[in-house]
């Protein structure tokens, strides 16, 4: 089953606070997508563009753009619980 994100939250240094209807409370860094993944550039560079974070309506993805874009099973698995 695809892991469902409950809140988001955007925080310095391009990390997110994520919590899954499962209870599981994870931060992930995105750091490393933006060094290694081209679209993902623009969170670095456009002023507010890191904070306009979305949650797709089946809950199962976060989105800044049409061009980036994280599921929620890579944030589950990735992210380190807090």
């Amino acid at each position: 089953m695809i892991p469902r994100i409950k809140t988001i939250t955007p925080e310095d240094n391009f990390k997110l606070k994520v919590l899954f209807d499962d209870g599981k409370y994870v931060l992930y860094d995105v750091n490393q997508d933006i060094e290694q993944i081209d679209e993902f550039k623009p969170l670095r560079t456009l002023f507010g563009l890191w904070n306009q974070i979305q949650l797709d309506e089946s809950r199962t993805c976060v989105f800044w753009n049409d061009r980036i874009d994280l599921p929620s099973d890579t944030i589950y698995e990735y992210g380190v619980e807090i």
